[in-house]
């Protein structure tokens, strides 16, 4: 009897161990194909199973679980978005899912916006864990370790690959440690003889230059007109600064009392450089205030077409002027 008890064991066992086999080599049926899905972050084996099998990825969890398990890997299972180009069997699936082999998604800081508007990018975002939601300006700056009073400016406008789950406190720090990068590197290689303390002079110029025109090629011309003003001790008078200072105020026109309103940006009511960097400026920007343009030129006005005409003095630029906006 027990003989018999443990040859019936015996075949059960390889009997089992043959059809995991056959089902680990098998190619699954996936519900489309291409085909993504999300397994959250601390979720267990059960979990994680259940929800390949909402997603359509396995037909029924409970296989999955057992070849998991008995291959010792029920707590190596990673986080993360996945997609699958082709069907593949269940042990393919799960060497992906052990390797943490995810699909990165990506986020993107467009050129010309604001620390506000990067916020908003990553608080929308389905794919990030929104650790900074609820922090002000200061404790999302003292989270990233940065000594800096404002953030604006600071972070680099590019393509970011992200995870899913991935925290917007290491996307921001990355943004960061990319702008300290470029413009480390920049100031390092500035012309001789611009009127900067420092590259944070530099940056809040380049921010300037990012508003004020979207043609790359206009951009060191821009920067030399700003630079020449303030060699001359002539204000910048910029209407992108005045707008960043009027806030919320602002309703999408500029007034002459927006230009006569005295705010620390406001740049026909005070000389210099603003206080801070008025939004983000891309890497084009940050050259051109770098290396400007070999200009005497002191005036632009819009042409109307996205480009811009540029006077030596006040005489040309009244007749731009004319022929251009009136």
């Amino acid at each position: 009897m027990i003989k018999k008890i443990i040859n019936w064991s015996a075949f059960l066992v390889i009997a089992l161990f043959a059809y995991m086999f056959w089902y680990a080599s098998t190619p699954v049926s996936l519900r489309q194909v291409p085909i993504g899905f999300e397994l959250q972050p601390g979720s267990n084996l059960s979990a994680l199973s259940r929800q390949m099998e909402a997603a359509g990825v396995i037909p029924d969890a409970w296989r999955f679980r057992i070849l998991t398990r008995i291959l010792g890997k029920a707590n190596k299972i990673k986080a993360g978005y996945y997609i699958l180009d082709a069907p593949v069997t269940p042990m393919q699936l799960l060497d992906k899912l052990v390797a943490g082999d995810v699909s990165l998604r990506e986020i993107v800081f467009i050129e010309g916006w604001t620390f506000a508007q990067i916020r908003n990018a990553l608080d929308i975002n389905p794919l990030v864990r929104h650790d900074t939601k609820d922090m002000s300006e200061q404790e999302i700056l003292q989270t990233l370790g940065v000594p800096l009073i404002h953030a604006e400016g600071w972070f680099f406008p590019a393509k970011y690959y992200i995870d899913a789950g991935s925290s917007d406190v290491s996307i921001l720090q990355r943004a960061y440690d990319t702008m300290q990068q470029h413009l480390q590197t920049a100031w390092e290689s500035r012309d001789a003889g611009l009127p900067y303390t420092s590259p944070t002079d530099a940056l809040i110029m380049a921010s300037i230059i990012e508003k004020e025109t979207g043609a790359v090629a206009e951009r060191p011309l821009i920067a030399a007109v700003f630079i020449n003003r303030l060699r001359k001790g002539m204000r910048l008078q910029t209407d992108p600064t005045v707008i960043y200072g009027l806030g919320a105020q602002y309703d999408g026109n500029i007034h002459k009392r927006d230009l006569m309103a005295d705010t620390p940006y406001n740049t026909y009511t005070r000389s210099g450089l603003p206080p801070t960097p008025i939004a983000m400026p891309g890497l084009a920007s940050i050259l051109a205030a770098l290396h400007p343009a070999k200009s005497d030129a002191l005036y632009f006005v819009a042409k109307g077409d996205g480009s811009h005409y540029f006077s030596n003095n006040l005489d040309e630029h009244n007749r731009a002027v004319a022929r251009y906006q009136k």
